[in-house]
């Protein structure tokens, strides 16, 4: 591949708009559910699926359960989509809040990441 090309296609990563919003992983057998607020959901659910598959996610209660039921106990889900218009903007924030809105209207549900 030739340094142009390298050159466009990272730049055309950089400017993507990516799948962003409200993500949850809940257990079917105790309705638990684990929300993270996601800037790039299927890097996300990759993301925890590796490391839950290898016994390294940072939550404990998430991990345990898991290792209990199995990759089929669980539903990866977008609760709430956010739409991207500008590739540069920091929507962070934005997320955040939704995701807090989520977590007060469900008793069961706890952050994915501390």
């Amino acid at each position: 591949m030739d340094k142009t090309r390298k050159k466009e296609l990272i730049e055309a990563y950089k400017n993507r708009c990516p799948e962003m919003g409200v993500i949850a992983i809940r257990c079917r057998e105790t309705g638990e559910s684990f929300l993270g607020a996601s800037r790039d959901v299927p890097a996300d659910f990759n993301s925890a699926r590796a490391k839950l598959g290898l016994g390294g996610h940072p939550n404990k209660r998430l991990s345990a359960l898991w290792e209990e039921y199995g990759e089929e106990g669980f539903d990866f889900v977008v609760l709430e989509s956010l739409e991207c218009k500008d590739p540069t903007k920091d929507y962070g924030p934005e997320l955040e809040e939704m995701r807090e809105l989520l977590l007060a209207a469900d008793p069961q549900a706890q952050k994915i990441w501390r």
